[in-house]
């Protein structure tokens, strides 16, 4: 049996640590070190996001070494942006992130990939013209969106009528995906001739998205639906419309499909979400990586966008 000389593993702790993974140190120096840096760990979504890229590093354990870890909240920027200047300085070979916002980011990751670091961009898109200013190609892995949405909202206009009242409760309102998958909402409303009387942040977080649902049902008795950017808005949305006593009459969709959402799904609480596959989206992007790194493909000439599925849920 092979046993652990712990004398050889204090080498580059730390950056293990973070992603639990632990490797004699001259063996990982033979691998190439992909960091994952993500959203709020408290979000489920991450989560389930990081767990799916430890399996795959722990099934292909000989091919790479995963530095993982993500902010306290979702509107860090600041800590996400530190946290990309803390993996390039533990000279990672790749960088897989799920920005926080689409126009911050930007300018570290530029950082990053001048000093040769490969980036993928995973989750929500970096925003086209703040790349282009920077000259930047940044690969995007991931779903459509506004497809997505568009999917869960054309699912609740089958349950309204022409001209009832919906409410939006948005994500971060600087990230690409809350614009787009509110622009997906929208464009089923729209077709379905519903009236939108409102489209609010929630800042992607349950007590956020629970302030504005409230706010919303309150400004208007006769709300029939609220349509939430992810699910943990969509969690704090039930929780208002119960609070209202209007439970059975305003409708609830929401987008990531986390497990908690599951129960909510099957007593009706839930119409509908989107199942993006979190656990895979992670390992998309780190595939993308090391492919990247193993052919040494400058990353001016990686691909644009790598399309992924998204998937309407209903009970």
């Amino acid at each position: 049996m092979l046993q652990r000389r712990h004398a050889v593993v204090s080498v580059g702790l730390t950056a293990l640590a973070l992603a639990g993974v632990w490797a004699p140190a001259a063996q990982a120096q033979d691998k190439p070190k992909v960091a994952l840096v993500m959203k709020s760990l408290a979000n489920e979504f991450f989560r389930t996001m990081e767990d799916g890229a430890k399996a795959h590093q722990k099934a292909h354990a000989g091919e790479y070494v995963l530095l993982s870890n993500g902010i306290k909240n979702e509107t860090d920027t600041a800590a996400q942006i530190k946290m990309v200047e803390q993996m390039v300085a533990q000279k990672v070979d790749a960088l897989v992130i799920a920005p926080a916002d689409s126009k911050a980011l930007v300018p570290v990751l530029k950082q990053a990939v001048d000093k040769g670091v490969r980036v993928v961009n995973i989750d929500n898109r970096l925003d086209a013209a703040a790349l282009k200013e920077k000259g930047l190609v940044i690969p995007f892995v991931g779903p459509d969106n506004r497809v997505g949405a568009r999917l869960v909202g054309e699912h609740l206009a089958k349950q309204l009528k022409a001209g009832d009242k919906v409410g939006i409760i948005e994500g971060v309102s600087t990230t690409t995906n809350a614009q787009q998958r509110t622009a997906g909402f929208k464009d089923a409303m729209t077709a379905a001739k519903m009236n939108v009387v409102g489209v609010q942040s929630g800042q992607w977080e349950i007590d956020k998205g629970n302030t504005v649902a409230a706010g919303m049902l309150r400004e208007n008795p006769d709300l029939k639906a609220l349509l939430a950017g992810n699910d943990s808005m969509a969690l704090g949305a039930v929780a208002a419309v119960k609070a209202a006593g209007k439970a059975g009459k305003v409708l609830v969709v929401g987008y990531d499909n986390i497990r908690a959402i599951a129960p909510m799904l099957k007593d009706g609480r839930v119409l509908a979400t989107a199942d993006q596959f979190a656990a895979k989206q992670a390992v998309f992007g780190i595939e993308e990586a090391l492919k990247a790194v193993k052919n040494k493909t400058p990353q001016a000439q990686m691909p644009a966008e790598v399309k992924t599925d998204v998937v309407l849920v209903t009970k």
